[in-house]
């Protein structure tokens, strides 16, 4: 198991959460930007390859995160993965919808699967994606900044970690050689 894609996903969640608890979600939101970007630079060094999906995330996140100071209203920050979830489950819907895998575009790379796992895996995150959506709607109307935080970190990080190990049967089931 490689513990540095693992890092690079919780690093900025932690610093959220640590900077909301010690200051505010502003500067929070400010130490998740700084070190999402210092992580994707990382990444960028070492592999000389970024994912789309992550440059969208953390760019939509530094122009809420700008939009938040400069009006001095956390909601921008809130609705951040509100606006990624459902983005990226729009492609990964409307491109299954059309018989497209749309997460081979993604991972491709990175997994050899058949075209009928990334299909199955391509719904499955999309419909995980809207979950997401309606969870963080939920979240920021009806808990506090401290409480929003709280609820990434401790209900939608482990979620998220049990989806993922959830495909896993099927990752392994389905991969093929590469071409």
């Amino acid at each position: 198991m490689r513990l540095g894609p693992f890092f690079a996903e919780i690093a900025p969640l932690l610093c959220l959460f640590i900077g909301t608890e010690l200051y505010d979600i502003f500067v929070g939101a400010v130490a998740s930007v700084v070190v999402a970007l210092i992580v994707l630079i990382a990444i960028y060094l070492r592999e000389k390859n970024i994912a789309k999906f992550a440059i969208f995330s953390v760019g939509l996140s530094a122009i809420l995160t700008i939009g938040a100071l400069i009006a001095e209203e956390s909601l921008f920050i809130k609705i951040q993965p509100t606006l990624f979830n459902l983005s990226f489950a729009g492609v990964l819907l409307i491109g299954r919808a059309f018989g497209k895998p749309m997460m081979k575009q993604f991972f491709g790379t990175q997994f050899f699967l058949t075209d009928e796992a990334w299909l199955t895996l391509t719904l499955r995150w999309g419909l995980f994606m809207v979950i997401l959506a309606i969870g963080n709607e939920w979240a920021w109307r009806n808990l506090s900044d401290e409480g929003w935080v709280s609820f990434k970190l401790f209900i939608v990080a482990p979620a998220t970690a049990l989806f993922m190990a959830a495909q896993i049967p099927i990752t392994l089931r389905s991969r093929i050689t590469p071409s």
